[in-house]
């Protein structure tokens, strides 16, 4: 997990900031990781090409293999701390999560930019278990999930948003036939 947190700073940094040049203590004080941490996630990257290592740091030299990578080796199943099926619309359950809780995927998108292009029906987001079983009680087995909690994280927590690089390798990572249709809105994008 920590390795994610790396490439999250990078991508986001790399795609949304363009920058290229990076320093592997930098990046890990950003992320708020350990810095053998992020030179333990540069190694893949190396080996595809996606970095290259520099005497004082590294370059992003394809943040696509980066983020592909990233989708590759995500455990999106691994993550989930809490899941139910909520008897709303989407939009009512948008509204409904606890406060702090960080919207990725289908709701990510459409506030980032406005639109969708598809209609989905269920709310992916980051947050706290104990939060959503206060607000919408305990997972219901069984049942088809459309409210997915994801593990949050102290970065994340920071950024206070998901970058378009956590909003694609999550997207990605989902069953949903319609995440295919945003990945595709998605890649235009980035």
């Amino acid at each position: 997990m920590k390795s994610e947190i790396a490439y999250r700073e990078i991508l986001m940094e790399g795609m949304e900031e363009k920058r290229t040049q990076f320093t592997v203590r930098g990046v890990a004080r950003k992320a708020g990781i350990p810095a053998s941490t992020v030179s333990h996630a540069l190694k893949p990257l190396k080996e595809v090409g996606a970095v290259t290592m520099q005497r004082r740091g590294f370059r992003l030299s394809n943040a696509k293999k980066v983020l592909l990578y990233w989708c590759s080796i995500r455990n999106l199943a691994s993550s989930i701390v809490y899941k139910t099926r909520v008897d709303m619309d989407v939009g009512e359950m948008e509204g409904s999560v606890p406060p702090g809780a960080i919207f990725t995927a289908y709701t990510a998108f459409k506030i980032r930019f406005g639109s969708v292009p598809a209609e989905y029906g269920e709310v992916v987001v980051y947050g706290r278990r104990e939060d959503f079983e206060r607000r919408f009680g305990k997972g219901k087995p069984g049942e088809v999930a459309n409210l997915i909690v994801l593990e949050t994280d102290p970065h994340l927590e920071r950024l206070g948003r998901a970058t378009l690089a956590q909003i694609y390798v999550d997207l990605w990572n989902l069953r949903s036939w319609y995440a295919q249709d945003f990945l595709n809105a998605l890649e235009k994008v980035i």
